[in-house]
Order: C-alpha cells, then sequence, then structure tokens
C-alpha cells in the first residue's frame, strides 16, 4: 500500500474509533497565555500560531475523547483554588462549543458522544498536591468531574515519590494508599504518570481497580525516570490497567535526554520555570535551539514505544497520551493533535490490525473507565467515605 493508502486507511478507521488522547494542557496553557480569555484563544479558530490544539485541528487528528488536564504546578501557594480555576475553564470551553464537545462523566457518555459526532470532554487533575491532604477535596474535585488524579507530578507529595524527586516516603505511605483506596471508591482513575517506580508498583499493590498511565512511555525504550518500567508493564493485565504513550520527545528519544536537560538549566539561567511556555519562554528556547540543535524525534520514534508496550504488556493495555500545549517540542509528524493519523499509519505500516489500533485508540480506555465505575459501585456498597488524615496515618 502506498504512504497516502495507508494514511486515508488509518483516517477511515479513527472515523470508527477515534482517538481518547489521556492529556493535555489547553486549560494551563490558556491560563499562561490569555488568563482564560477564550475569545483571545478562540479554538474555534486557527489557534496554530499559538497552541498545539484546536476544533478544526481535533477533528483532522480523528480525536474522538480527549482528557483535559486541569493541572497546575506544584510549587503554586494556592493548588486547590487554581485547580478550581481550571476545571472552570474546562466548563466554559464545553459550554462554548456544545456543537463540537460534549462533557464526559462515565464511559457510556464517551460512547455517547461518539455516536452524535463530538468531542467527549472529561477531566484529569494532575498532582495530588491538587488535593491538599484532604480525602475530602478529592471527593470534591470527583463530583466536579474530574475522572483521573495523577499522584504526583514532577515533584513529591506528602504521601507519595514523583520520578523527578529525590525519594521521600518511598513509594506510597499509608495515607497514599489511603489515597489510592478513596479514588478506588469514587471510581476516579489512579494515573501513575510521573510518579516514580517505587510509587508504581505500591499503587498497583494498593489498587482495587484499573489503573492508567495517561501520558507515558516506555523506560526500555528511552531511559527516563518519566517512563515505565517493563515490570510494571507486565502488571497491567493483572490489573486491567493501561499505559498511554506519550509524543514528548525528551522522553522517547534517548537522545533528546540530554539535550533537554541542558536546555532546561538554560530556562532557569533566564529566569523561567523549565516547563514554561509563554511567547518569552519561547524565545528563551528558540534561541537555545538555534546555539545547539535539539534531536528531533519522529513519529517512528513513537511507533518503536508502542511496539514493546504491546509485547511486554499486550494490546488490551494500550493508548494515547499526547501531552500537547504541554511540552514546548514535539516529533516530525506529530506536531499538534492534527497528527494522530500519521502514528495509525505508522503501525498499520508496522502490521498492526485494524482490531489492534481501535483497541489503542479507542476500546482500551472506554473499557478501563468502565471498569473503575464497577469496581466503585461494588465499594460504595461495602464501606462509606474515608476521613483519614495524613498525620493520623503517617506518624
Amino acid at each position: 500500500m502506498t504512504a497516502a493508502g495507508t494514511l486515508g486507511t488509518a483516517r477511515e478507521l479513527l472515523r470508527e474509533f477515534p482517538v481518547v488522547d489521556g492529556h493535555n494542557d489547553l486549560p494551563w496553557a490558556l491560563r499562561e497565555q490569555v488568563r482564560y480569555d477564550l475569545d483571545a484563544r478562540d479554538i474555534a479558530t486557527d489557534q496554530s500560531a499559538h497552541l498545539h490544539t484546536d476544533l478544526a485541528r481535533l477533528r483532522a487528528g480523528g480525536v474522538g475523547a480527549q482528557y483535559w488536564s486541569v493541572y497546575v504546578r506544584s510549587d503554586l501557594p494556592d493548588a486547590v483554588p487554581a485547580t478550581l480555576e481550571q476545571i472552570d475553564c474546562v466548563r466554559q470551553l464545553i459550554a462554548r462549543y456544545p456543537a463540537e464537545l460534549r462533557a464526559a462523566l462515565t464511559a457510556a457518555d464517551m460512547e455517547a458522544a461518539r455516536a452524535q459526532g463530538r468531542i467527549a470532554s472529561l477531566m484529569g487533575a494532575e498532582g495530588g498536591h491538587s488535593i491538599a491532604n484532604s480525602l475530602a477535596t478529592l471527593r470534591a474535585l470527583y463530583a466536579l468531574g474530574v475522572r483521573y488524579m495523577t499522584l504526583t507530578h514532577n515533584d513529591n507529595v506528602d504521601w507519595a515519590d514523583s520520578a523527578t524527586d529525590e525519594p521521600g516516603v518511598g513509594g506510597l505511605s499509608a495515607f497514599g494508599r489511603a489515597v489510592v483506596r478513596e479514588m478506588n471508591r469514587e471510581g476516579m482513575l489512579v494515573d501513575l504518570s510521573h510518579v516514580a517506580a517505587t510509587t508504581m508498583r505500591d499503587a498497583l499493590d494498593a489498587s482495587e481497580a484499573p489503573v492508567i498511565f495517561s501520558h507515558s512511555s516506555s523506560r526500555a525504550v528511552c531511559d527516563h525516570p518519566r517512563n515505565i518500567p517493563d515490570d510494571v508493564l507486565e502488571r497491567l493485565p493483572s490489573n486491567g490497567g493501561m499505559a498511554m504513550v506519550t509524543f514528548v520527545p525528551k522522553f522517547v528519544l534517548q537522545a533528546a535526554v540530554d539535550w533537554t536537560a541542558a536546555a532546561d538549566e538554560n530556562m532557569r539561567e533566564h529566569g523561567f520555570h523549565h516547563l514554561a511556555t509563554t511567547p518569552e519562554a519561547m524565545k528563551v528556547h528558540r534561541a537555545f535551539e538555534e546555539r545547539t540543535p535539539r534531536p528531533v524525534a519522529t513519529v517512528a520514534t513513537v511507533a518503536d514505544h508502542l511496539d514493546h508496550m504491546r509485547e511486554v504488556a499486550g494490546v488490551d493495555h494500550l493508548g494515547i497520551g499526547g501531552d500537547y500545549d504541554g511540552t514546548a517540542f514535539t516529533p516530525d509528524g506529530l506536531n499538534d493533535v492534527s497528527g494522530y493519523p500519521n502514528l495509525i499509519a505508522e503501525l498499520l505500516d508496522r502490521g498492526w490490525s485494524r482490531t489492534d489500533l481501535a483497541k489503542l485508540t479507542w476500546q482500551n480506555a472506554v473499557r478501563v473507565l468502565g471498569a473503575a465505575e464497577d469496581v466503585a459501585r461494588d465499594l460504595q456498597a461495602t464501606r462509606g467515605p474515608s476521613n483519614a488524615t495524613l498525620s493520623e496515618l503517617d506518624r
């Protein structure tokens, strides 16, 4: 089949089984760029000069469901109200574009949105700092529509270790295990992207429901602590969870790891947070790149991760989480949210079947959320909400 033919087949498949993307940071980009002024970043119009995401490119990419990240930085002094602002931003987007977006709280909602030709819009909180060590706050986020929480971001929380911080509690503390159990009881997916490998293993031990990695790739293919070791991938079949491969070059291309460390230091030297994507920060990034050309990831780089992850975990436990609008750089061919057909075409060329690809793009993610709902229903019949506290459990 010609390249054009394979791409056409990929687009046809995505019309039936669209992409469920596990992580998009558009709400944070809107906060950083225009302080939530949705007129200034109207995603019904072309936003390619400012964002990876707009409605036309979501359609071109074959996206049928999106977990919008309601991320806030872990060093913010008021993480909970900032998270509420992020949730409000997603709600405003859904209300502003009702013909294109539909709020989704359940697996059934996702299927209903697909039947209507709308993009199911879910939310995921990125980092346990967003609950301020409070199980009641966790339940409040669930009530507001948050359907996964990443246990940490780049820094440890009091009860869980991050992949990119020094070990604190050695994985999950007793309160951390209580957080996982309460998430199971609510039906909120436990997201293990960003956490230390020790935390991954502890969470798999503690969780009564399937877990996810909303945007993580294979550590065997690219040795970065943000990625998933094979022994953890091997546990996904018995847990029922899934790993959603990310596109971020510094997590998927080994040559990009060292370059990124230097680029991050350059950002700090210029007074910017290393994750900043404001226009001023991007000027600093671009100047550094002109002096030191960055290694370039491609569609094939990401496909290499998926090939390995399929071999270790099985195709029933894979998905996609691009991390668009949360990264300064993207792979060639996956430049923005319109690029998913290029990845599907690459996998078709590698022999992935239509059945495999339908699981990767749509079916696995819907199944996992539905399974978490089933577990929550059973748990709520046998135990009430926990009022445990950090000081009580982690003495």
